[in-house]
């Protein structure tokens, strides 16, 4: 069973950005196999290190981590984020654990060139975006196309995206010297961190972009029509490849993912691929059975047979009426029909006197009729 990531940390769940870097660096020095040759279980310790950092210093992983534990984090997640569309931050400072890891351990261990040389060298990805789409139950049920407006960021078009003037060219940070990255001192070892002046990209802008004022991007609204597949469920996540922010020159463009939302219906209730839903008899039905008609999601009907003596509250199943399973054509779930019983509350004197001499036949004094179900009926 793996252990709790914050635990392999040795953190609290309150810990920020700041601490679970801090401490990643921490346990990496202290179980690197380097400094621990004869210690066999190293290797093994820093491999559930690094597992930890991965999940807990990415926003979005961590996310899902708080939520849902381990499961949370078993596939690629969506961006999290308020109702909407929005857009999230750019990678973080370092592309994967590998890329602290080897720089760091590189300058202590004395690693001749381990890791990246800077933001700059290597290959940006814009931020990717969220949209969240609200659908019908027939409409989750179905699958459709929508089309749908996405606010994302390109390249200014007047400067190519490199956000400097026209005529101008970015010069080399002067801080960095075109690194994107700058070394400090702590103690008996050496980090190297982002520049602050170039913000890791090796260069800086004296004469920025009029029309993007340096940023190098521009906003724009693009129509993109989305595929919804039959049987999708409430909080799905469809990811459209490229169709996120880009950043400047350069780079290339994040993801698009699509949160399905799903209206509750007045009639239907879905759990996983089954639908829930309720059929009312009169009491004569209920006691003599028969066929009968229960209404589909998306209209029309499906027979159901009910048997004599029916209770209130039974629940009948009706196979392969349910809900479309996701990415698996032509399967369905089941259909499962509660029974309610219709009481009526006016009666004639025949249908009253009828019901007295059924209570009679059935062996039900006339006084016991105020404590039963005839109560409801005699009033």
């Amino acid at each position: 069973m793996k252990r709790d990531y914050y635990d392999v940390l040795e953190l609290p769940k309150t810990a920020s950005p700041e601490e679970i870097k801090a401490a990643y660096r921490r346990l990496a020095i202290k179980f690197h196999p380097d400094k621990n040759p004869d210690v066999k279980e190293a290797e093994g310790k820093l491999k559930e290190i690094n597992e930890a950092y991965e999940v807990l210093s990415d926003k979005q992983k961590k996310g899902l981590y708080d939520q849902f534990g381990h499961a949370g984090v078993g596939a690629a997640p969506p961006p999290q984020g308020g109702g909407g569309f929005g857009s999230y931050g750019d990678v973080g400072d370092f592309s994967s654990v590998g890329d602290i890891f080897g720089d760091f351990l590189g300058d202590i261990f004395g690693g001749a060139g381990g890791g990246r040389r800077g933001q700059s060298q290597r290959t940006r990805r814009g931020a990717d975006l969220r949209y969240d789409l609200e659908l019908t139950l027939e409409q989750a049920a179905e699958g459709l196309e929508v089309p749908i407006e996405v606010v994302r960021q390109e390249p200014c078009e007047t400067c190519g995206g490199s956000g400097a003037k026209p005529g101008t060219t970015p010069k080399i940070c002067p801080q960095c010297k075109g690194a994107g990255q700058v070394r400090i001192s702590q103690g008996f070892f050496s980090m190297t961190q982002t520049c602050p002046t170039c913000k890791g990209e090796g260069k800086v802008i004296s004469s920025p972009c009029p029309e993007c004022r340096g940023a190098g991007v521009k906003k724009h609204t693009e129509k993109i029509t989305i595929r919804v597949p039959a049987g999708v469920d409430e909080g799905t996540s469809l990811r459209v490849t490229g169709s996120g922010n880009q950043p400047g020159q350069g780079g290339v463009p994040g993801d698009l993912y699509v949160v399905i939302s799903v209206k509750e219906h007045p009639k239907f209730k879905r759990e996983h691929d089954d639908l829930f839903t309720e059929l009312t008899l009169s009491f004569p039905e209920a006691v003599f059975g028969g066929d009968f008609d229960v209404p589909k999601l998306g209209g029309g009907t499906v027979r159901m047979k009910v048997p004599q003596g029916t209770q209130p509250g039974t629940v009948y199943r009706l196979r392969g009426e349910g809900f479309p399973k996701l990415n698996r054509r032509g399967a369905q779930g089941d259909l499962m029909v509660k029974v309610n019983i219709d009481v009526p509350k006016n009666l004639t004197d025949q249908q009253r006197n009828s019901l007295r001499d059924f209570a009679r036949a059935s062996g039900i004094k006339e006084s016991e009729t105020k404590s039963n179900i005839f109560k409801k009926v005699f009033g």
